[in-house]
């Protein structure tokens, strides 16, 4: 069974056959982004519980540090082979390749009756304008034909957004056979991440109101479930310069901005007279090793890292996935 998930400002949907192949919907009245933008009360948006955040003061990890998260009496959780490149900047379209040879690999595991671990990508990407299966056209503001950069039209759900260099981009392709069979369960994880990981790290506490999904302004969640094997997955801004969103609507959000960690951070610091990280890519790091440490923990992973130095790189792995 193939379950793409496609969605509208408003809503997600799930479409899928039944029995005798007749096309279903059902309204699973969940929204596409995500945000965090302000105090004031809008229903079905993650808002800052505490406008001003305790002083951010992010865990120190080594630079050089590329651990393996594997959490105190824990022994029996699953294996997830991470691929860290998140220091990288991948082409889209052999991140996209490469996540359906994962993808398809994964199919052949379960249908011969055998394990079927999971998998984690964590990298940046060139810039490129990504759209859903359904997105519209309308919510671009260029001509499509004369694209300031790539623009590829994808399997996942969600309106139009932007992937570029400072956005921490992950793309989980797990067996949900292995967790929960259920679509709601895992893109309420994927929240769980980017709110544990603001959280723990930067003292930022967000909360999740009733009707919507994502963490909206920061992060982004757009995803394709087939044959219960998800991927695709969630993008945080971090250090992103924020120009290229003007040119499109963001997730189709007429009313609604976008921003950065790297641009609230200096907000509250500049409010609580305290520092923040000065440097990108010491934000970039201890932001990536947070993201795996509650990635790990909200999906009871352990989680085996394995770099990549290049996209040549990555395409070797995927030949010898």
């Amino acid at each position: 069974m193939d379950l793409p998930l496609l969605s509208s400002p408003r809503a997600l949907i799930l479409h899928y056959f039944d029995s005798r192949d007749r096309d279903k919907e059902m309204l699973l009245a969940l929204a596409v982004p995500s945000f965090i933008s302000s105090t004031t009360a809008h229903s079905g948006h993650l808002y800052l519980i505490n406008p001003r955040p305790r002083p951010p003061h992010p865990r120190r990890v080594s630079a050089k540090s590329n651990p393996t998260f594997v959490p105190a009496a824990h022994q029996s959780r699953r294996k997830c082979e991470c691929f860290d490149l998140h220091n990288e900047l991948v082409p889209y379209g052999e991140a996209w390749a490469w996540q359906k040879d994962i993808v398809r690999k994964k199919k052949a595991l379960i249908e011969n009756d055998q394990d079927c671990p999971d998998t984690l990508i964590a990298l940046q990407h060139h810039p490129v304008y990504t759209l859903g299966t359904r997105s519209s056209e309308e919510f671009l503001r260029f001509d499509p034909k004369a694209a300031p950069c790539d623009v590829y039209r994808t399997e996942r759900g969600g309106e139009v957004t932007y992937h570029g260099p400072g956005q921490l981009v992950m793309y989980p392709i797990i067996n949900l056979r292995n967790h929960k069979m259920d679509l709601h369960w895992y893109l309420r994880s994927l929240e769980d991440v980017v709110i544990r990981t603001l959280l723990s790290t930067f003292s930022i506490r967000a909360s999740r109101l009733q009707g919507f999904t994502g963490v909206w302004k920061l992060a982004a969640i757009g995803i394709r479930v087939s044959s219960w094997i998800t991927y695709h997955g969630l993008a945080l801004n971090v250090t992103t310069d924020l120009t290229p969103f003007q040119r499109i609507v963001p997730c189709g959000i007429q009313d609604r901005g976008v921003g950065s960690l790297k641009g609230l951070l200096k907000e509250n610091s500049q409010s609580e007279q305290r520092g923040a990280p000065s440097d990108d890519g010491e934000l970039i790091h201890i932001t990536y090793n947070s993201l795996i440490r509650e990635f790990s923990e909200v999906f009871q992973l352990e989680v085996c890292q394995r770099s990549a130095s290049s996209s040549s790189m990555l395409k070797k792995e995927a030949q010898l996935s």
